[in-house]
């Protein structure tokens, strides 16, 4: 039984989902350094190029031929920038489940890339892998996020309590609070009638294996 997930681009009208090489670098740490990525991930600050290399060439590579999951890069198809972040991760071959995150670029934001990203690698995983379940967690204040899991065709399954950590900025800088996990999820059935043509709704979702 296969455990690993192939080395693969996914394309979409408007996006290609690729892996992740070192001309990415400088956009990575630009993205990851982004005060709305700060507030809803764990992302360390700041991230630096060295940061991002060594999580481009290192950790991402590890986590696919390690079986745990999957890590592309959104990029636009007419201009080849960067504009996101897709990963899998908690990938279980035995069940065919795993984890889906995002993440979209300030500069990339209001033009449905999350939504465009996020299905088409549902899509994938559910076609091309037969994966049965695709597993979303969003902050409980994180509203852009929960658009976008909504417009994917994700079914809100319920809250896992003070299971989060977002990042809230005071007088004295940056502050750790806790908050409420909602749990989504998605299922082959689940992608019937969702239109390709998805709303301007960009979010983030919390990354936890950036180390």
């Amino acid at each position: 039984m296969t455990t690993t997930f192939p080395d693969i681009s996914i394309s979409t009208e408007r996006l290609v989902l690729r892996p992740f090489d070192e001309d990415d670098v400088p956009a990575l740490a630009e993205m990851m350094n982004d005060e709305q990525v700060m507030a809803w991930t764990d992302v360390p600050q700041p991230f630096t190029e060295d940061g991002a290399r060594t999580w481009i060439t290192e950790h991402a590579p590890g986590e696919r031929t390690g079986g745990r999951g999957l890590d592309l890069a959104v990029t636009e198809f007419l201009t080849q920038r960067l504009v996101g972040v897709i990963q899998l991760t908690r990938t279980n071959w035995h069940v065919r489940s795993t984890e889906l995150l995002y993440v979209i670029a300030p500069w990339a934001r209001g033009e449905g890339y999350a939504s465009e990203a996020a299905l088409a690698t549902a899509r994938w995983l559910f076609r091309d892998q037969k994966f049965e379940r695709i597993e979303l967690r969003t902050a409980a204040d994180n509203t852009a996020s929960q658009q976008v899991a909504q417009k994917t065709g994700c079914i809100s399954e319920g809250v896992l309590r003070n299971a989060c950590i977002a990042r809230t900025r005071t007088e004295e800088g940056w502050a750790e609070i806790r908050t409420d996990f909602i749990v989504w999820s998605l299922l082959p059935e689940d992608l019937e009638g969702v239109s390709e043509e998805l709303a301007d709704s960009d979010g983030f979702t919390s990354y936890s294996n950036w180390n």
